[in-house]
């Protein structure tokens, strides 16, 4: 665990100066697609890191078929965690996040983060614009439509934000759920940093079937109808299904 925090710290700092750095000087396109390349091999390495010490045992196989997709994506998963975003990204290629807007002041995540042209989910109309402007130019967007990890107090997940079906309809993409499952609660909201977990953590990470939008769908009807697929998803019998929290 210790040897991880040092990844973190060391490449954390590098990319920030590198990258923010590169921010200012690269063409904003060609900045995009490095600094989404240079996430997904950071996030790529440290979950062999992950396996190799066997502090996690992650089945990400559900998540090949994503990376592959070449037409623009909306990949909504879950948030059972602070790291669940680094699992995916490993597997996404150039994905584009949506995450709060005081990471982009983070030391360690700000200046790789502006660079991949980030969304902050700060204004929620700009949000969803600049989120659709960036699908329709070609992507796969990663949001978490609970808009915030899972509250411990949760028995599957939280209610359902309405930016992701909003972003849906209006850059007209498929959102495809994401079903994450640990035995472990380490860095759910509430974990300290510091405070380490029952190793190893058992991870499994599926993506199910596209959801697209019905003919005269609202967007209310499209969040009440992903909300009824993650519950039932989740509520499903599964060696790693949800313990409640004590």
């Amino acid at each position: 665990m210790a040897g991880g925090l040092v990844y973190w710290g060391i490449l954390g700092l590098l990319v920030t100066l590198i990258c923010g750095t590169l921010s200012f000087v690269m063409p904003h396109r060609s900045g995009e697609r490095f600094g989404r390349t240079v996430h997904h091999y950071i996030f790529k390495y440290f979950v062999v890191y992950l396996r190799a010490t066997r502090l996690v045992t992650a089945d990400l196989g559900g998540l090949e078929r994503l990376g592959k997709i070449s037409t623009p994506i909306i990949v909504a998963p879950n948030h059972t965690s602070l790291w669940d975003a680094v699992f995916i990204i490993a597997r996404l290629p150039q994905a584009i996040c949506v995450m709060k807007k005081s990471i982009l002041r983070n030391p360690f995540l700000g200046g790789g983060s502006r660079l991949s042209g980030y969304i902050p989910n700060g204004t929620t109309t700009r949000m969803i614009r600049d989120a659709a402007d960036a699908l329709q130019r070609g992507g796969q967007l990663l949001l978490f439509p609970e808009g915030t990890r899972t509250h411990p107090s949760e028995r599957w997940i939280n209610p359902l934000k309405g930016g992701c079906a909003l972003i849906a309809i209006r850059a007209g993409a498929p959102i495809y759920p994401v079903f994450i499952r640990s035995n472990s609660r380490f860095l759910q909201k509430g974990w300290p940093l510091w405070k380490p977990p029952v190793f190893p953590i058992h991870l499994s990470i599926v993506a199910g079937e596209p959801i697209v939008r019905r003919d005269g769908e609202s967007a209310s009807d499209l969040t009440r109808r992903l909300q009824e697929i993650y519950e039932q998803e989740l509520a499903r019998l599964h060696p790693l299904r949800r313990q409640t929290s004590a």
